[in-house]
């Protein structure tokens, strides 16, 4: 159902123009301030320039005909497809792999952007995609997608809620970078020994540091018996399913027998990637090429994984790394007090970056779901001199 006062038309009908970037190979420049860009370049609404990014001379920009303007939104439609940018008048030729889209006077730039991000044109796009290994999107998608259109006034309306959503999300991701860069520096001082906490006592804590290997240090298991069956994750299951890599948790499992459960917290290891992940809650693993490190008696878990994290391991060769060349490596170790100690702070400067983490998670769920009632109509907003109804 149309909400009052909306109208129902595709993308097309609603923009001067919808394009994509050439499909040869232009001639490059060494000298220029004009950038040959492509999907890949799109990301978290911005044109993103990296070192990778070629040059085009501006007499190769003029002769082709893509009409940028101010109002134009790029998007990735080749491989990753969907990301989006606001053009803001850089000079830039776009590859194949990008599409412009040009809305005309009578809608907002901005409002078709939220269109765009939103969950109807994800799916819609989703499902019309066409290649095998790489994905494409192609430009009669992108027309017949089917946008629900308020008065302008009203789009502007909506532009303003969800920017401030967006603000918000912005500021606390900043406040999170920052509160991760806090810790890293003061880890890294700490756990060298240029700033030494203080004691029970209230002194400075001053005694040498040893130098020992990581395998002295830790016991390692095979997760084998940890392994987990079924992939058929469902959140409403209780287990996590674990990598050491970024993914992290891959899912959760109903499977009641091989959760890892003892001697927590541990470190997983990946015996590839040599990435590490702190683990202080039951669990099951994915990969055989994980290693479960625990701490031996009287050594911190915690300062072990922090001192882990400083070291600028440079893996070389598909091997495992963990027998061969990780436990050898050599870090700095205090007593076990002041290793007590750094370990604490470091906690508590985890649980300073986790209720970031979180905050910013629930501003971008309660943007989403605001998102969906905008977009569609089911929530009216107010303006100066209207408020709108369904």
């Amino acid at each position: 159902m149309v909400p009052s006062r909306w109208r129902q038309k595709t993308l097309e009908e609603i923009c001067t123009k919808i394009g994509d970037g050439i499909h040869s190979t232009p001639k490059y420049s060494t000298k220029s301030d004009c950038y040959f860009i492509n999907g890949n370049n799109l990301k978290n609404g911005v044109i993103s320039i990296s070192e990778a990014t070629k040059f085009v001379s501006s007499s190769e920009l003029d002769k082709q005909k893509i009409e940028l303007s101010k109002s134009s939104i790029l998007m990735s439609i080749n491989g990753t497809i969907g990301n989006l940018a606001k053009y803001r008048g850089e000079k830039v030729l776009l590859g194949k792999s990008a599409a412009y889209i040009n809305p005309d006077k009578e809608n907002s730039s901005d409002f078709i952007y939220y269109v765009l991000q939103g969950e109807y044109a994800k799916r819609f796009f989703s499902s019309e995609l066409s290649g095998s290994t790489i994905k494409n999107l192609s430009l009669k998608t992108i027309r017949n997608l089917k946008v629900l259109t308020p008065q302008l006034v009203e789009q502007k309306e909506i532009v303003r809620i969800l920017s401030t959503w967006d603000k918000a999300i912005t500021t606390t991701e900043q406040l999170l970078a920052n509160s991760q860069q806090q810790k890293k520096a003061l880890m890294q001082q700490l756990l060298t020994g240029k700033r030494r906490l203080l004691d029970k006592s209230g002194g400075r804590f001053d005694r040498d540091w040893k130098r020992i290997e990581l395998g002295k240090l830790l016991d390692y298991q095979q997760p084998t018996q940890y392994l987990v069956s079924s992939t058929e994750y469902s959140d409403e299951y209780e287990t996590p399913v674990l990598t050491a890599g970024k993914t992290f948790v891959l899912g959760k499992t109903n499977e009641k027998s091989g959760i890892f459960c003892e001697n927590l917290p541990v470190i997983i290891f990946d015996d590839f990637t040599t990435a590490t992940k702190f683990v202080d809650f039951p669990f099951k693993a994915k990969s055989s090429a994980m290693k479960i490190l625990s701490a031996k008696e009287g050594v911190s878990i915690k300062f072990i994984f922090e001192s882990m994290q400083m070291l600028g391991y440079q893996i070389g060769g598909h091997q495992r790394h963990w027998i061969s060349i990780y436990s050898n490596l050599v870090i700095g170790l205090p007593d076990p007090q002041e290793q007590k100690a750094i370990a604490e702070v470091s906690n508590l400067a985890d649980r300073e970056v986790n209720a970031l983490k979180s905050k910013v998670e629930r501003l971008r769920l309660e943007k989403k779901s605001l998102m969906q009632q905008l977009l569609a109509g089911k929530r009216r907003v107010k303006t100066n001199k209207t408020e709108f109804s369904s």
